[in-house]
């Protein structure tokens, strides 16, 4: 399973105080099932002083052979400790999906 083997990855590379990976394929127009969409929230003390895009950048590497092959698309939520404690809800939801292009209506 591609969640299974993001988990693995994500766990061995930023050995996060937290970890999220959360298949949403079923919020998008792909059959019942499928492995395509996914959100992670990685909370890590590997992202003290790290940029964002900085964080964006090591998760996409961590992930780089499911996002060539597997991965349609990746929300990716990174925190420091500190940056995680101080939310309320958590990471933000992700937008429902609007069913694709309207080009051609």
């Amino acid at each position: 399973m591609i969640q299974e083997r993001i988990e693995e990855k994500l766990q061995q590379v930023f050995e996060p105080l937290h970890l999220e990976v959360v298949n949403e394929s079923n919020m998008h127009n792909v059959p019942p099932g499928s492995e395509s969409h996914f959100k992670v929230v990685v909370v890590s003390k590997q992202f003290d002083g790290v940029r964002l895009i900085g964080r964006h950048r090591a998760v996409n590497s961590a992930l780089a052979e499911e996002l060539a092959h597997s991965i349609h698309a990746l929300a990716i939520h990174t925190y420091t400790e500190s940056e995680w404690q101080s939310l309320v809800d958590g990471a933000p939801a992700s937008p429902a999906c609007g069913g694709g292009s309207k080009l051609g209506d």
